[in-house]
């Protein structure tokens, strides 16, 4: 491993859904916690998957970083109290928090089961909201802290996926009233929104072949930038809004999206036409 920047040197990071889905690439979690690692956080990964989490916690000591891992049900009040304390015994502080538990679920709203909508909501922001409701008393204790929650472009836009959508809306509001809440605390809120991002999950969901690659390039060709985006995108964004750096920062979703928010439905299909469907 290379120098290290130290830009949350000495600081206790939690990191929801710190595993990463078993396929090619990494997680946003993952790359978050390995990046927090490696600019100088001690990191409790907490996972429902532990082996998964266990995955992350082997990249980061063999880099020379330290964390360990906390296997968890974030759907639970108790699970959320007691990863908080695991990691207040363990390392006696908590500076940071990354929100990065999310599913999925494909839908309108007309065609959506009401069961679906619960376990949207359950995974998407209750999760977060317990992580927030136990680790915001003892980052005030000591004056301060930071949490990165992560949304998804599909808050501000409509991409038929109606409960995972309405589900990061709320946690993107969440984000803006905890920020007016606790920031004369010294807690900054904010939240990051991942665009057509290529991850384990995803890649596991469209499976692979011809009709994959052609919507990959889709999602590709859909940014401004034309180029694939991953974990690590979002990993750094994230470590930028929990550090230092970002002590002026709060209360905003930042998009990592290749400036897929800023084109137009017309703009995008004119972008789209040129790429041949298999």
């Amino acid at each position: 491993m290379g120098e290290r920047a130290g830009r949350v040197e000495g600081k206790v990071a939690i990191v929801t859904g710190a595993g990463s889905t078993p396929g090619p690439g990494v997680g946003t979690g993952k790359a978050t916690a390995v990046v927090l690692a490696r600019e100088g956080a001690r990191v409790v990964l907490v996972d429902l998957h532990a082996e998964r989490a266990e995955d992350t916690l082997r990249m980061i000591e063999d880099e020379g970083g330290e964390a360990l891992v906390f296997a968890a049900d974030a759907t639970r009040a108790a699970d959320c109290e007691a990863m908080v304390q695991a990691t207040l015994e363990a390392y006696g502080r908590l500076d940071i928090l990354v929100n990065n538990i999310g599913l999925a679920s494909v839908g309108t709203v007309v065609d959506t089961s009401e069961e679906a909508w619960d376990r949207a909501f359950a995974v998407n922001l209750r999760t977060a909201f317990l992580a927030c409701k136990h680790s915001v008393p003892p980052m005030a204790a000591r004056g301060g802290g930071a949490i990165v929650n992560i949304s998804s472009i599909s808050a501000l836009r409509g991409d038929g996926t109606v409960a995972y959508s309405a589900a990061k809306g709320g946690l993107s509001a969440m984000t803006v009233d905890m920020a007016y809440s606790h920031g004369r605390q010294g807690i900054r809120v904010n939240a990051i929104a991942p665009g057509h991002i290529t991850t384990p999950m995803v890649l596991s969901v469209s499976g692979q072949g011809p009709r994959t690659e052609y919507m990959n390039t889709l999602r590709n060709e859909a940014g401004l930038l034309g180029t694939p985006g991953t974990g690590w995108d979002v990993a750094f964004a994230a470590c930028f809004l929990a550090s230092d750096e970002a002590r002026w920062i709060t209360g905003v979703t930042l998009p990592v999206d290749s400036g897929v928010l800023s084109v137009t439905p017309l703009m995008m299909a004119a972008h789209l036409r040129a790429v041949p469907e298999p």
